[in-house]
């Protein structure tokens, strides 16, 4: 692995729909890209016993988190022949409908492109210490469980 300095991955707040276009524009001058693959991570209005979320504070050790996310990164690259990643995810408040994670992999060939992807959203739930606070209508809270 090399000794890049980790990418700024968080936002803060929803993940705004113009960068997801803004995103997709900026690579249609790469004619070596032939696919790529997106995930949009969405707040859902999820029951849980009995009440419903309104929004998902998210919170992080953001030096550490950067980190694994930088390692995930490279071991993406060195995995999988993809031409660029991209990773956002959201810090703060975050309400229903809106979007807290995007992840973008792009390829020369679309079945890379999208197991690419699927590993980063795999990698990201599993190791980066991102912690999520549900915060129900009535304005009480509780840690989310990932699932």
């Amino acid at each position: 692995m090399d000794k890049k300095k980790p990418k700024k991955v968080f936002v803060q707040g929803a993940i705004a729909p113009e960068k997801i276009a803004q995103s997709i524009a900026s690579h249609q001058s790469k004619t070596n890209i032939g696919a790529h693959s997106i995930f949009l991570g969405q707040i859902r209005a999820d029951e849980v016993e009995g009440k419903t979320v309104s929004a998902i504070d998210y919170s992080a050790y953001e030096e550490m988190a950067e980190n694994v996310f930088h390692e995930i990164r490279e071991v993406a690259f060195s995995k999988f022949d993809i031409t660029c990643a991209h990773i956002y995810h959201s810090l703060g408040r975050v309400n229903t409908g809106e979007l807290c994670l995007f992840v973008f992999t792009s390829s020369a060939h679309r079945k890379i492109a999208i197991e690419a992807c699927n590993y980063f959203v795999e990698e990201i739930k599993s190791k980066v210490p991102i912690f999520g606070k549900e915060i129900f209508e009535d304005e009480t809270h509780q840690w989310k469980m990932n699932k």
